[in-house]
């Protein structure tokens, strides 16, 4: 019954008139309405995601897809020495716009190219919500592992694969044209994520797999459509 329900609500998402366009493009479109949004991912990782990460006070932390800042702001002012890296000019432009930016040292990069970092830089090394739009999953956690030091561990949240093989994906409704904008996407699988662990020689610390319960809904309602449906992974992996 619940499946039902699901893929006909993925139809009707679908239906809108679809703008597809390449991750960069698709993410400076959605600077302007981002951090506006209750992004039921987001209110899931918050959730989760301040236990995995323990404290960062005096530590080297790399904030791999920044995106408008809310990590790397966040962790700054909690005493970590923090470096951004991304490519979309309109999701920095938002994170520069934010108290306590000034403390984040910034590096704009292709998050598809190698790493430009020094081997064992971090003791932190996060990748928040950005897996579903890399490519090479190996090729991306094997420039995570050189990066991170050996007492480290980097920490992972993605969308979950079960909303993806829905055809749900990372998407925003423009609010100036009423398109449905989808910023390109990669419906890995789990033992996709999984076999680029292990070939990466990363090893995992923790995994664990989060859905939509009334608490999302109450602080995300376009969330109900997917109650009881797993929306987040989580990975935290060592080097």
């Amino acid at each position: 019954m619940r499946s039902g329900r699901l893929e006909r609500d993925a139809w009707i998402e679908s239906s809108q008139p679809i703008e597809p366009l390449p991750t960069k493009e698709g993410y400076d479109r959605w600077s302007e309405i981002y951090d506006d949004e209750a992004n039921p991912l987001i209110v899931l990782e918050e959730r989760y995601f301040p236990d995995l990460l323990g404290d960062v006070r005096g530590s080297d932390v790399v904030d791999l897809g920044c995106g408008t800042g809310r990590h790397a702001v966040r962790l700054a002012a909690g005493g970590a020495r923090v470096t951004a890296v991304d490519f979309s000019e309109g999701m920095v432009a938002k994170a520069r716009s934010k108290a306590g930016w000034d403390r984040v040292r910034f590096v704009a990069h292709d998050l598809t190219q190698r790493l430009p970092f020094a081997d064992r830089s971090f003791h932190r090394v996060l990748a928040c919500l950005v897996l579903d739009h890399i490519g090479d999953l190996t090729g991306f956690l094997s420039e995570c592992r050189r990066v991170c030091r050996p007492d480290g561990f980097v920490l992972v949240s993605g969308f979950h694969p079960a909303l993806m093989l829905c055809g749900i994906q990372a998407r925003f409704i423009d609010p100036a044209s009423g398109r449905d904008v989808r910023p390109a996407s990669y419906a890995h699988q789990i033992s996709d994520y999984v076999m680029a662990v292990v070939r990466s020689g990363l090893t995992f610390d923790h995994i664990s797999e989060h859905a939509v319960d009334e608490e999302v809904v109450l602080r995300s309602p376009r969330a109900a459509k997917y109650l009881g449906w797993p929306l987040l992974l989580l990975m935290r992996l060592r080097p």
